[in-house]
């Protein structure tokens, strides 16, 4: 079997005995912990090492982790074990990931922003299909301005966003909060310093 170019890369970037971008939830996620409910479904979109699918599965919902690196996913199932919550996990390419219709109750995407327009569309298009109606979706990304902190991220402005893109991607759906600002983040070796973030906190309609 071939391995693709990005995903022999991120296997190696998860090989080390330390998590890339540490144990604990992202802290723009964490800070939502008041919408959640215990028995939600969630789904955490390329989760990685797992630590905000773990963190999920804490408060009691239902979380399946997906992430296209074998590597990463068998540490997110240690992290899990360790902590004793109970995670499902799911190899899968965002390329061609079979979004089921009205299946989640949450989504969770942190950083996603490996994904280059036509993708990125792909998978907002994925999102929107996928949250059940009343459903919540949880994003936070970088800004163009990242390139310029270095702190994190892909080395490509085409792939992060703004405000206004996400409002017109997730058009229909309520904002419920969505804010850009620059702030200090320290989430492991991976995303450490001053960093040129986007929030948002939208629900799918529930007609």
């Amino acid at each position: 079997m071939t391995v693709k170019p990005d995903l022999a890369r991120w296997n190696e970037r998860f090989s080390t005995a330390d998590y890339l971008f540490g144990t604990a939830p992202n802290a723009f996620l964490e800070s939502q912990k008041h919408l959640l409910r215990p028995g939600q479904r969630a789904l955490a979109i390329a989760d990685g090492e797992g630590r905000n699918g773990v963190w999920l599965a804490e408060q009691g919902l239902d979380v399946l982790a997906i992430d296209f690196s074998p590597v990463a996913l068998e540490k997110s199932r240690r992290l899990a074990a360790s902590r004793g919550a109970k995670l499902r996990t799911q190899e899968a390419d965002l390329r061609d990931y079979a979004w089921e219709a009205e299946q989640f109750d949450v989504v969770v995407a942190i950083f996603i922003q490996f994904a280059p327009p036509p993708l990125r569309a792909t998978i907002f298009d994925g999102i929107r299909r996928t949250l059940a109606p009343g459903g919540l979706l949880v994003m936070q990304g970088y800004r163009p301005e990242q390139l310029g902190y270095g702190t994190g991220g892909p080395p490509h402005a085409e792939n992060m966003y703004t405000s206004e893109m996400l409002r017109a991607a997730f058009a229909g759906f309520e904002i419920l909060h969505l804010e850009e600002h620059d702030s200090p983040i320290a989430e492991g070796s991976g995303h450490h310093g001053m960093s040129a973030l986007v929030d948002l906190v939208a629900r799918r309609p529930r007609d």
